[in-house]
């Protein structure tokens, strides 16, 4: 009979040692190692099915030699989740969606299964009753007789109802909630979550079967459980947002078969969550008088550009330090933006607290949006506001020049798609660009003042 092993993992990182340790040696976190059972007196781990079948082994091949062929995929009805899965579902991936509770992960998955009526989807929850997804079904307005619940915790028996069933598609809700009888430690253990996410992804590549495994976060955002489960899945999906907005962000962070830069935004009504194809619309908030500092940068998620609401609020500061806050931007390169503003552009703003925020809680890297959050900035300290018809995308150096950005094509576009007059851009895009082919007037220029003097003018 074979010796029962156990060791420490750290709950936090996943990193594995034969001892205790005070603090981890990976993450630097202390008190995080759990002894945990390693191995049973059980055959077959790590395997989601029983096999006698002789394997070859395999053998090197030249790279010239091996066949080629596109990936096959699942177009779903839902636009938003095949952009972002990089032109739909491929067969055989493994799919994590994480996000906080409640922010909607169980209503997106099940309204994929209700969507997918030509195919057969199996939805496995360990975390809801029958009754509970029934009702969840019933107030979303997709119906399908080709979705299947399954409320089961323990792998092997799912892999048998797996066997007898033969699902199109795989759903798991959640990973934490599984348990494999292989490993001798609660659900959610990091041994836990890795030995399941092991049988799963055997599972889905013998089988050509895509899976999807709901997973949950921590405190600071990130996807619970050991880092290697991100290592081990095809793609990482985030599902984002603020529980008290109605809109809710699908973002890529990995994609073995596409972008990682894709976007997908919805809306969350009372029939479940609605697609927002034109995403610019409802991220330009509606105004009748024109506000001093807010603007309009044109920025790129993936392949889709759109257009945002920069907002900040300059004020003296009153109590001593001046601070510096920023929602959805980055804070150092706030700071950066400011010391520009302050060595080449000649205002004060040391003695000034300043705020910024990106409207409809987006989190933006692109850095094109530079221009709009200078601009943004400079009208709050000024007091004069900035027409609405005014859009800005362009970079800002430390020199306090106007760098070009890629794609400046499909950002003129979409402000001339949304209906405004004018759009402030590098002059260093100019090459290549033939601003008569656009109805909006593309204004260039190189350093920041010449902006300043031409926009914020009483």
């Amino acid at each position: 009979m074979a010796k029962t092993k156990t060791s420490f993992f750290c709950q936090n990182c996943g990193n594995q040692a034969p001892k205790w340790l005070g603090r981890c040696p990976s993450c630097g976190e202390w008190n995080t190692f759990v002894e945990e059972v390693v191995q049973k007196d059980e055959p077959q781990k790590g395997s989601w099915k029983v096999s006698t079948s002789l394997k070859i082994a395999a053998k090197p091949r030249a790279i010239q030699e091996i066949n080629f062929q596109e990936q096959a995929r699942i177009l779903t009805k839902d636009a938003e989740l095949n952009r972002v899965l990089g032109g739909g579902i491929v067969l055989g991936s493994l799919v994590l969606i994480g996000g906080e509770p409640g922010i909607g992960k169980s209503t997106l998955m099940l309204q994929i299964a209700l969507m997918l009526d030509t195919h057969r989807v199996l939805y496995v929850s360990g975390e809801e009753s029958e009754h509970q997804i029934k009702m969840r079904a019933e107030r979303l307005e997709n119906k399908s007789d080709n979705c299947f619940i399954l409320t089961e915790t323990q792998t092997q028996n799912i892999f048998k109802q797996v066997e007898n069933f033969e699902p199109d598609i795989l759903i798991i809700d959640s990973i934490q909630t599984l348990q494999s009888s292989f490993i001798e430690a609660g659900a959610g253990s990091v041994s836990q979550v890795k030995e399941c996410a092991a049988e799963l992804m055997k599972f889905a590549k013998e089988s050509g079967t895509p899976v999807f495994i709901i997973g949950h976060i921590t405190k600071d955002g990130s996807l619970a459980g050991p880092k290697v489960l991100e290592h081990m899945v095809d793609t990482v999906l985030q599902f984002e947002g603020d529980r008290h907005l109605a809109y809710r962000i699908l973002r890529t962070t990995k994609n073995r078969f596409g972008s990682t830069s894709e976007l997908g935004i919805y809306e969350m009504l009372n029939s479940g969550l609605r697609e927002v194809s034109n995403p610019s619309e409802i991220l330009i908030s509606q105004r009748d008088e024109d506000f001093s500092g807010i603007t309009i940068g044109a920025m790129l998620e993936g392949n889709r550009p759109l257009l945002i609401e920069t907002q900040s609020l300059v004020s003296i500061a009153t109590y001593g330090t001046p601070q510096r806050s920023s929602t959805g931007f980055d804070a150092k390169r706030l700071n950066m933006l400011l010391a520009v503003l302050e060595k080449r552009g000649g205002f004060r703003l040391g003695n000034q607290d300043v705020f910024l925020n990106i409207a409809g809680g987006l989190k933006v890297e692109d850095p094109a949006i530079d221009l709009a959050v200078c601009a943004s900035i400079v009208s709050s300290y000024e007091d004069i506001s900035i027409p609405s018809t005014i859009c800005f995308a362009a970079e800002v150096g430390l020199g306090g020049e106007i760098r070009a950005v890629n794609r400046i094509e499909n950002r003129i576009s979409e402000a001339e798609k949304l209906g405004f007059k004018e759009i402030w851009i590098s002059k260093f895009n100019a090459k290549g660009l033939d601003v008569n082919n656009y109805k909006i007037k593309v204004r260039m220029a190189s350093r920041l003042d010449e902006v300043f003097m031409q926009v914020l003018r009483k």
